[in-house]
């Protein structure tokens, strides 16, 4: 049985968003919720809430709290690869087996981070690709700004100009390389760890490998090897020895710190109703604008400089795990699902991007993502105007300006009042956090986590496996190895152009 098929008739019907704070009283508390440190508004979101409570009993009907303790728990949710999906024991939520192994890995990373962060060693290139990058960046960029250990240069581009710029801000002998792919097979990674080795003049028993291969790293030569399971995704993999940049940068207590607000964000996946709970109502919202509304895009704008990588990261996260159009048994999908995630920092976005979002004809939800209190010690002015610009973009979102209005503000030209008419009712969610530290942070880095499982289990999407990446990777093999696998005319003539 379709559970999502009345969802998808519903949203033929327009929705306006303003008129629902009249006729639904109880909006604004059905759509809002607080937990670990962060408040989540999803009032200005085109949600009426009979859906609301449609979508709720959609969850039952595909098994959502059943779902959701299978993952908790440590049992197969992965079937297209026949695993679990063990990221939350890394922070202590799972089987008493895999937590024990994650507890036994994170204090390996601990005594490696203390060692690196005693001795000589003044900075650590990261070598990654994907998950192996895109999550151990975002928390040293979110956090490391005050941390006392070695400087981390996080590298992932085969490009060799990434590379380039990490090993010109170094010293040789005072670097060390830190080595991460879970196959130990990742070309890109393999490629710009031996370039960088041979650059520094350093040893690979000098190196730390992280992969949940440890004997292709020893292999290798890897002096230190930090394995972790195989049943934890690249994507997810920064609870593990992947995110040990951290611990290097901020000390072992930021990234057990970093864990526990996870760990708390898990519990309340765990425990709290449906109808009050942060990561599946977000998820509701996300499924209905999507799914139900046919709204392809989601923005994601960070309102805190501290934050600049989390749309970047929430788009391998979302996109990677909720981007596929087969079901978790095999059979086409009806129905989108998930949108492109893209977004950007305030306040520069507003003098860029969106001149789109508010008069443009793609129409999207907008997510706000601000935090309460400042990380620095400069005149309050500057937060003040910050948090002042996030919620009037939201506001203004819905707000809207009418032609009359517009009219007499451009002194009866109707041409320009026409270019300054704004329709409104464009939807649009705030995330408050209380503060950004380790915990907090890990605690929002989950509820996207969760938040994005439960619209694959409303969408009957496996969100773990990821063979669209697979293809592109074989042809470019191909490409490398000089085979001919019938390429099209425009490709074959590129590589004659470039050579390659």
């Amino acid at each position: 049985m379709d559970h999502l098929a009345a969802i998808r008739a519903a949203g033929a019907a327009p929705v306006d968003i303003r008129a629902l704070f009249m006729a639904e009283p109880d909006r604004l508390a059905r759509l809002s919720a607080a937990a670990c440190g962060l408040h989540l508004d999803l009032s200005r979101l085109a949600l009426p809430l009979p859906v609301l409570d449609q979508l709720l009993a959609a969850c039952t009907a595909a098994d959502l709290p059943g779902w959701r303790a299978r993952l908790l728990g440590g049992e197969m949710v992965n079937p297209s690869e026949g695993r679990a999906a063990t990221h939350t024991a890394e922070r202590g939520v799972g089987s008493t087996a895999d937590v024990a192994v994650a507890a036994a890995g994170a204090a390996q990373g601990d005594a490696i981070a203390h060692q690196l962060r005693t001795g000589s060693v003044t900075d650590i290139i990261h070598i990654g690709i994907g998950g192996s990058a895109l999550g151990p960046a975002l928390l040293v960029d979110a956090l490391g700004r005050d941390g006392d250990g070695p400087r981390i240069h996080v590298v992932s581009n085969i490009d060799g100009e990434a590379l380039h710029r990490a090993l010109a801000a170094v010293q040789p002998a005072t670097t060390r390389l830190v080595i991460v792919s879970k196959t130990f097979t990742t070309a890109e990674t393999l490629t710009n760890a031996e370039t960088a080795l041979a650059a520094l003049g350093g040893r690979r028993e000098d190196c730390i490998a992280i992969t949940a291969r440890p004997d292709r790293a020893t292999a290798w030569g890897a002096g230190h090897v930090l394995p972790f399971a195989e049943s934890v995704g690249g994507r997810y993999s920064l609870w593990s020895a992947v995110g040990l940049p951290l611990a290097i940068r901020c000390g072992p207590s930021a990234f057990a710190a970093l864990r526990a607000g996870a760990a708390a964000m898990d519990a309340h996946f765990r425990d709290t109703p449906l109808p009050c709970n942060l990561p599946v109502l977000a998820a509701l919202a996300d499924v209905w604008a999507a799914h139900g509304q046919g709204q392809q895009t989601r923005g994601v704008f960070a309102y805190d400089e501290r934050l600049r990588l989390l749309p970047a990261y929430l788009q391998q996260l979302e996109m990677e795990s909720n981007g596929k159009g087969v079901a978790r048994g095999g059979g086409p999908l009806a129905g989108a699902t998930a949108p492109i995630t893209w977004g950007g920092t305030g306040t520069d976005a507003q003098h860029a991007v969106f001149q789109l979002i508010h008069q443009g004809t793609a129409i999207g939800p907008i997510e706000f993502v601000a935090v309460r209190k400042p990380g620095h010690g400069l005149p309050a002015t500057h937060h003040r105007q910050l948090l002042a610009n996030c919620f009037a973009q939201g506001a203004a979102l819905l707000k809207g300006r009418s032609f009359a209005d517009a009219l007499a503000l451009s002194g009866g030209d109707e041409a320009l009042a026409h270019a300054k008419t704004f329709s409104g009712n464009r939807p649009s969610s705030t995330l408050l956090l209380d503060r950004l530290d380790a915990a907090t942070l890990g605690a929002l880095i989950a509820f996207y986590e969760h938040r994005t499982f439960t619209a694959a289990v409303l969408l009957g999407i496996n969100p773990f496996d990821q063979w669209g990446v697979e293809l592109g990777k074989e042809l470019a093999n191909a490409l490398l190895a000089g085979e001919d696998l019938g390429f099209d005319p425009s490709t074959a003539r590129l590589v004659a152009l470039a050579g390659i």
